[in-house]
């Protein structure tokens, strides 16, 4: 029997460790599914995932993060996973930010840290500009759009893939950005990428992080393909004088939470606990 998308999602939700919680938080947008774990009294940190990877996909960096951070992984409102439209359209980033803003309400949490990879690292950028007082620290992995745009021979290599989504496609896509994809993230991927229910993700343009004021790292995959790692990490450094910004070498764009957990999780407990 072809595996499913719920299946696949379950896979990659049986790999976090034990004692993790699920919540279903309502929003005026939908309910939004969140994944905890960590100790409940420990400093809160909301985990936004790229696109196509749902919160199950941060299994690789629950278990280190959640010795002493409380934990709140979210499928993304709008994209594959086991959150769902409901309500209030969401259509603009400002539809989005709202959104997060009710997530953070209906966990009873007043500020909490942000980190976010690719598509998710937009949406805490976004929102961070958005509700300064709310976020305490920012951690953006490999972001797309933060702080500058796509490589345009990255986007003409996607394009096929995202005009008719197919399996051959989608994989095709990962083994060239991405080769040493986990392969349970792999087939939650593709098969969340050519569901055709698959709503389509809220996007908006490249943001200018310059005003944020709260501590910032970046981290970037050095052999992503989206963009040019470290052209964009030195315009980083120039718009954010203050953050810290790292490079990290032999990883591709969708293997830096997972792949790289080992060199990425303790270069955030490092940033978090400071």
């Amino acid at each position: 029997m072809p595996e499913t998308f719920a299946t696949a999602y379950d896979t990659l939700l049986a790999r976090w460790p034990a004692g993790t919680t699920e919540r279903t938080v309502p929003t005026p947008y939908g309910p939004t599914r969140v994944h905890a774990y960590g100790p409940p009294d420990g400093p809160p940190l909301l985990l936004l995932p790229g696109g196509g990877s749902t919160g199950a996909a941060w299994y690789a960096n629950a278990p280190a993060l959640g010795t002493r951070h409380r934990v709140h992984a979210v499928d993304l409102l709008g994209d594959v996973g086991r959150s769902t439209r409901a309500g209030r359209p969401l259509r603009t980033p400002q539809d989005l930010t709202a959104w997060l803003d009710a997530v953070l309400d209906g966990l009873d949490l007043p500020a909490a840290a942000l980190c976010g990879h690719s598509y998710g690292a937009w949406i805490a950028t976004a929102y961070a500009l958005h509700a300064p007082r709310r976020v305490r620290r920012l951690a953006l992995l490999d972001p797309t759009q933060v702080f500058g745009g796509h490589r345009p021979g990255y986007l003409l290599r996607v394009l096929p893939m995202l005009l008719r989504p197919t399996a051959r496609r989608v994989g095709d896509y990962l083994h060239w950005e991405s080769p040493a994809t986990d392969p349970d993230l792999a087939r939650l991927y593709v098969l969340g990428a050519t569901r055709p229910d698959r709503d389509r993700p809220v996007v908006g343009r490249t943001l200018d992080p310059a005003p944020l004021t709260m501590p910032v790292l970046a981290l970037f995959a050095g052999n992503s393909r989206v963009h040019d790692a470290t052209r964009t990490a030195a315009r980083a450094r120039r718009l954010l004088p203050q953050a810290r910004i790292e490079v990290l070498p032999g990883l591709g764009h969708h293997e830096l939470p997972t792949a790289g957990a080992p060199s990425v999780n303790p270069l955030l407990l490092d940033f978090l606990d400071a």
